[in-house]
């Protein structure tokens, strides 16, 4: 590596890390301001206040990677022209794309570090819930309750006791559609965990079947077990994942019950493309912004500040609308994701295709 390359993903690097650090604390105090009133009625402990702000981090951190990209490679830009370095590397044979050459490594390096953070974020996000009150604190045991499992499956549960492992009055509830995939539901009057084979074995009930909406197929059993039905006692005490708190797989998994029991899904599918989509915003908002501020680098610091909020409103702009006609079924939900990420890299090639070097 060139001594230029080095200089230049420093500067890059440099203006990177401190905006991948400093926009997620701006949010973390606003919001803190915000809630300190609600945190300090509720008695929440100060331990659990640091924990959530500490688990929320990685998120706010990932939406700052695409601005914090663009910054970096606006104000690189800038601080080579300022002074007069990227005439110095013209003149001695240096052209602007082998200038800007190890930066677009970078910020497609940067991009495969965010995609993994975003299978990450599912993780810190229900941390972040159960640290700010969001985990049910039973004891051993839990009375009354619903909880949502895979595959759209559903558990009335009448009572819980984790030590013993057995489940008193218990219900399972699926909607589907057709004889391949079909509603139906289970009724028992208790159900013990096997632990040797990691199931429950319902046992003393009833199944029903119910294909179509005019025939039902009810039998009765002694015992009855679901591959599926492998959720631990602990795990059914805690507080069902939300659509944030699933992983890239778990999100499709989820996907397909809906679609299975004849629901829609469109905004769940636009948000699953999206996990692959956001992170590849990185590469692409750099590759847009370079040749800008090469046009405009006689403007300075203001024109590059100028610079990265216009491109950072058009990139969110475009972003919303393009989610929004995913939703709507304007368009197909992968389309939806990347759309924004294709208009940018194509602009970004031309204005690279254009710009005197």
């Amino acid at each position: 590596m060139r001594i230029l390359d080095r200089y230049l993903l420093g500067l890059f690097l440099k203006i990177f890390v401190v905006c991948v650090f400093g926009v997620p604390l701006v949010f973390i105090v606003i919001d803190l301001t915000d809630n300190l009133d609600d945190y300090l009625r509720d008695g929440t402990a100060k331990v659990d206040i640091l924990l959530y702000y500490f688990y929320q981090f990685p998120y706010q951190a990932l939406l700052a990677f695409p601005i914090a990209a663009l910054l970096g490679a606006v104000f690189s830009i800038a601080t080579l022209a300022r002074n007069f370095e990227i005439t110095a590397a013209k003149a001695s044979g240096v052209s602007l794309y082998r200038l800007t050459a190890p930066m677009l490594v970078a910020a497609f390096l940067l991009s495969l570090v965010a995609l993994g953070l975003s299978e990450v974020i599912p993780i810190t996000n229900r941390k972040a819930g159960d640290a700010r009150g969001g985990e049910a604190r039973f004891g051993a045991m839990r009375s009354s309750f619903v909880y949502r499992g895979v595959e759209g499956r559903v558990y009335k549960i009448d009572r819980l006791d984790t030590e013993l492992g057995v489940i008193t009055d218990v219900g399972v509830d699926r909607r589907g559609t057709g004889y391949e995939y079909p509603t139906y539901n289970i009724t028992a009057e208790t159900a013990r965990w096997d632990s040797a084979a990691s199931r429950w074995v319902l046992e003393d009930g009833r199944l029903r079947y119910l294909p179509e909406d005019d025939r039902t197929l009810t039998f009765r059993f002694s015992e009855l077990w679901q591959q599926e039905f492998t959720e631990k006692p602990h795990e059914l005490l805690a507080r069902p994942k939300d659509q944030e708190e699933m992983q890239y797989a778990e999100l499709g998994e989820f996907i397909e019950a809906i679609e299975r029991s004849g629901g829609k899904a469109s905004k769940l599918e636009v948000q699953r493309a999206m996990r692959l989509a956001f992170p590849f915003a990185c590469f692409i908002i750099v590759l847009f912004g370079i040749p800008l501020a090469n046009s405009t680098r006689r403007g300075g610091t203001p024109a590059s500040i100028g610079i990265a909020l216009m491109t950072t409103i058009l990139l969110l702009l475009l972003a919303r609308i393009s989610e929004a006609m995913g939703v709507g079924g304007v368009i197909p939900p992968v389309t939806a994701a990347w759309l924004p990420n294709v208009v940018f890299l194509g602009v970004g090639l031309w204005l690279m295709a254009t710009t005197r070097t």
